[in-house]
């Protein structure tokens, strides 16, 4: 196909983004940095300009931030924006979503509808109650860490960490319960999460581990052993799921955690209908394994692929190094790559200390590094595992010997 033809043939081509959190907005802005030419409808349920997360866990919650909107000219760049337009289905067979305000039409469909916090138990409607997903969720906690509530924090995960974080910097009494025996428990073995414990009461925060919440009162948390935990207000932070229940009936395929199931081009069971960000997994030759990544840089990085195959003849795979960062109790915490499959764990520095490292291998190579306190490290191990180079354990674990030359 020639060139002109090829720009004739995208011109009448519409494709439609829906979800407007980073995933989508970077999928509509690669479509047009990559020279697509028929429209771009962005499509999200928010009624809010489209906003970055992160910044919800501390800048906002803490009144240093009003909001955090993407920096992008939807309209120079040609992106029609439909908010407070929530996805109701997909009809693949006649290339049609439907949505509250009637169906659209598209040539291309990018489902970018992110996660979802997944609820507490018996919680919904309990006055006192708190997510935090959403610019909403941010706007209603800020002014209960501005009274310095007693806080309970139900999970002890990455959030749950970053909340609490902001909450101790707002001088409210803080406490965690987790139902596992540690922090992070879903996320990091045992042995590598055991160390994060002692940063909550470092922070002057209480971490109570196996601890199952049994009911919420009015003023109190009631765990599963009896025992009762003043709670001016309760954050749940006990994970997430991707938001796809709305794609029931589509046909489209989905995995046992709700995800839409995308092949190594992110291209999901129907035709002309891709997926990317935290809704969806994706085959991994590189771990060998699919991989569903609920982490800012896979919904950073996905949306290239996606627009270059929209665009593209030739398909374009998508197989990254994830990666993710935490700030949490005073630390900078990253973290790059897989260790499932990993034979070999080699520390670098005492985890007792200001900053260390862990590191996982496969075969003598680099899988994934976790770095507290030590970007360098971060920085050179996720090129190391990008290229499989071979690593010599021995001097791997000498953390005063820069990561890139305890090659063997």
């Amino acid at each position: 196909m020639s060139e002109q033809t090829q720009a004739r043939s995208d011109s009448a081509r519409r494709a439609v983004v829906v979800g407007a959190g980073m995933a989508g907005v970077q999928t509509a802005v690669a479509l047009r940095e990559q020279g697509f030419t028929g429209s771009v409808t962005l499509i999200g349920a928010e009624p809010h300009q489209p906003y970055d997360r992160p910044p919800l866990s501390k800048a906002v919650l803490l009144g240093k931030a009003e909001g955090s909107a993407f920096d992008v000219d939807f309209e120079s760049l040609g992106i029609e924006l439909r908010l407070g337009c929530e996805a109701l289905g997909v009809r693949p067979d006649d290339h049609e979503l439907d949505t509250v305000e009637g169906p659209v039409p598209y040539d291309a469909l990018v489902l970018a509808t992110g996660a979802e916090p997944i609820r507490l138990p018996g919680a919904d409607g309990v006055p006192g109650v708190h997510l935090l997903r959403t610019l909403d969720d941010a706007e209603r906690l800020r002014p209960v860490l501005a009274r310095q509530h007693d806080i309970v924090v139900v999970g002890a995960g990455w959030i749950g960490a970053e909340f609490a974080t902001a909450a101790r910097e707002a001088g409210c009494a803080v406490t965690v319960v987790e139902a596992a025996d540690r922090p992070l428990a879903g996320a990091l073995p045992a042995e590598v999460a055991a160390p994060m414990a002692g940063w909550y009461a470092a922070s002057g925060a209480e971490l109570r581990t196996n601890a199952r919440v049994e009911r919420i009162e009015p003023g109190a948390v009631v765990l599963d052993d009896g025992s009762r935990v003043p709670a001016g207000a309760v954050v749940v932070g006990i994970g997430a799921r991707p938001a796809t229940a709305w794609l029931a009936g589509s046909g489209i395929a989905l995995g046992l955690d709700g995800e839409v199931l995308a092949d190594e081009h992110l291209r999901t069971s129907a035709p002309d209908v891709y997926a990317v960000g935290d809704c969806a997994s994706f085959p991994s030759g590189r771990y060998e394994q699919r991989l569903l990544v609920h982490h800012w840089d896979n919904a950073l990085q996905g949306p290239r692929t996606v627009a270059a195959n929209i665009i593209g003849e030739t398909p374009v795979a998508y197989d990254p190094v994830p990666y993710f960062w935490s700030e949490q109790f005073g630390r900078f915490v990253q973290y790059v790559g897989h260790h499932a499959s990993a034979d070999t764990t080699v520390w670098r520095g005492d985890p007792e200390g200001a900053a260390w490292a862990v590191c996982w291998l496969r075969s003598g190579r680099l899988v994934a590094l976790l770095a507290v306190g030590r970007p360098r490290d971060l920085a050179q191990g996720r090129r190391l595992i990008e290229s499989g180079t071979p690593m010599d354990p021995a001097l791997l674990s000498d953390p005063s010997r820069p990561l890139k030359e305890a090659t063997a």
